[in-house]
């Protein structure tokens, strides 16, 4: 009897290994289709520069920076399966940008054509002194990073501390939402826009901030298939950190059973900023920073100040950035530190990166040979060979137009940057009584 199961099974096993095999070769063809369209869905995307020179005296808070991401930049919208599946359809997405060339600070929007007309209509509304140009992408003064090239480089992205749900320390935190006399504000953003102006000539730094509406989604505890969005994973996230305060009592009055939540005290601001995130729109975000200079004027002082200009946004209570993805190759060290040689080739990579704004529908390369997806001591043994040096993923996580607000926006008239370009003369319309 048991050689009879024991055959049976095995001649099912055999049955079920071609439906198997054409399930596993249909998912790769699959994602192999996906990827085909959705970039030669890209390639037809004509991407503009777009350089927004401030007013000479902003008086408005950073609200008026959140309201222009708001209104100009979160472009949701539902694909149907034509759209998405067959012809390759993607969310667009938009890069917030700041750079110092030789010292000289600009802001930057690098966005789709087809809505340039929007964004600068929407930054016209939030401040109408501005000017709004297109631009050549600086970064293409850059060729690249190599032995015989003439610059140096270097680069990191940045990820959170803790979990998305946790917001960073924003302008509200620094009251500047009270509009306070100008010397008496705080702007975060100041210690950014001071190291970048203080760069010499032939130095360079770069900051950009890529977004797109979130449609990160998250599996449903107790559900087989159910999926929420990043709003309902915050709260469960705040319900876990509730869970040794909680309580289940029986009612006495109705039999039935209650649950009952008595948080510290010292919680209390956690608890409201968690909720006070998840009550704005959110942007699935990336943040990449490089620091590039001839190579005769390359100064390692200035690599190490301009890698830590985010301390000012983090928050104990809540959250703060962390440096990943260094081009000076931590995780390519382990006894022995990187080459000269690889850090070289991880600078012109990411050199490449920044200039592709590759955070979302990366290339097949990232794929392949990234460390999400082969573990060692795969990557190792190639690396050991010199055959690629493994992709370091991009993390990429939320933050809501608030945060967004904080870390891109113009400082106020109290930053005194002479290499921070301003509209010096104040434009004004015609008086409609002009004779015609």
């Amino acid at each position: 009897m048991v050689e009879l199961i024991a055959d049976f099974l095995y001649k099912l096993l055999l049955g079920l290994l071609p439906l198997v095999g054409v399930i596993l070769l249909g998912r790769i063809a699959w994602i192999f289709w996906l990827h085909y369209v959705q970039q030669d869905f890209i390639s037809g995307i004509d991407f503009v520069l777009l350089e927004i020179i401030p007013p000479r005296d902003v008086l408005r808070s950073p609200k008026a920076m959140e309201l222009f991401i708001t209104n100009a930049l979160y472009h949701f919208s539902y694909k149907g399966g034509k759209e998405e599946y067959w012809q390759g359809a993607v969310w667009f997405w938009f890069s917030l940008e700041i750079a110092s060339i030789d010292g000289q600070v600009h802001f930057y929007v690098r966005t789709p054509t087809r809505v340039r007309t929007l964004i600068e209509n929407q930054m016209y509304a939030q401040y109408p002194q501005s000017q709004v140009k297109a631009v050549e992408d600086y970064t293409l003064a850059v060729d690249e990073i190599s032995p015989k090239s003439s610059w140096m480089g270097w680069g990191c992205e940045f990820g959170l501390l803790r979990k998305e749900a946790y917001p960073i320390r924003t302008y509200i935190d620094y009251e500047l939402d009270k509009d306070p006399k100008e010397e008496y504000k705080v702007d975060p953003i100041s210690p950014v826009i001071e190291l970048f102006g203080a760069l010499e000539k032939g130095e360079q730094a770069w900051m950009q901030i890529v977004i797109t509406p979130s449609r990160k989604m998250y599996h449903t505890r107790g559900t087989w298939f159910g999926e929420h969005d990043w709003a309902k994973e915050s709260r469960q996230v705040l319900l876990d950190a509730l869970l040794p305060y909680t309580n289940t009592r029986e009612n006495v009055v109705t039999g039935g059973f209650g649950i009952e939540v008595r948080a510290p005290k010292f919680m209390d601001p956690t608890i409201k900023r968690i909720g006070d995130k998840t009550g704005k729109l959110g942007f699935e975000t990336g943040v990449r920073l490089m620091y590039v200079a001839k190579k005769e004027t390359f100064n390692m002082s200035n690599r190490r100040n301009i890698r830590l200009i985010f301390r000012q946004y983090q928050n104990p209570d809540a959250n703060g950035f962390d440096r990943i993805n260094s081009a000076q190759a931590d995780r390519y060290s382990g006894i022995f530190p990187a080459s000269p040689k690889t850090i070289m080739l991880l600078a012109n990579r990411m050199l490449h990166e920044y200039r592709e704004r590759a955070f979302f529908h990366l290339p097949l390369r990232h794929h392949i040979f990234s460390q999400k997806y082969w573990r060692w001591p795969i990557p190792s043994v190639f690396e050991i060979a010199g055959i690629f040096k493994a992709y370091m993923h991009h993390e990429t996580y939320v933050l809501n137009t608030e945060e967004l607000a904080t870390i891109w926006h113009f400082p106020g008239q109290i930053l005194k940057v002479p290499t921070l370009e301003r509209i010096e003369s104040k434009e004004a319309s015609p008086p409609t009584n002009l004779p015609t």
